[in-house]
């Protein structure tokens, strides 16, 4: 959700209520994004909007492209026997 809203983000009210889970339980997840990098916190008087860090997101996942398969040959000969 936070990747879809771009870089005006959600408030932690509207992602809750989004995702209908527990402040608790989104609390939780989002500590984890925030200390990771991957979402950024940002208070606007009262409300906590929370982004993601689409330049940490994108190191991320071009690691996770870059390493797939890395020791394996990642399904080369069945896409050779499926041609």
């Amino acid at each position: 959700m936070l990747v879809r809203a771009g870089d005006e983000g959600l408030p932690v009210g509207q992602l809750q209520e989004k995702l209908d889970i527990p402040g608790s339980t989104l609390s939780h997840h989002l500590k984890k994004l925030v200390d990771t990098g991957l979402v950024v916190q940002e208070r606007q008087a009262t409300t906590l909007i929370c982004t993601t860090n689409y330049r940490d997101m994108d190191a991320l996942v071009g690691y996770l492209v870059n390493e797939c398969c890395a020791d394996a040959k990642c399904g080369t000969k069945s896409k050779e026997v499926a041609a």
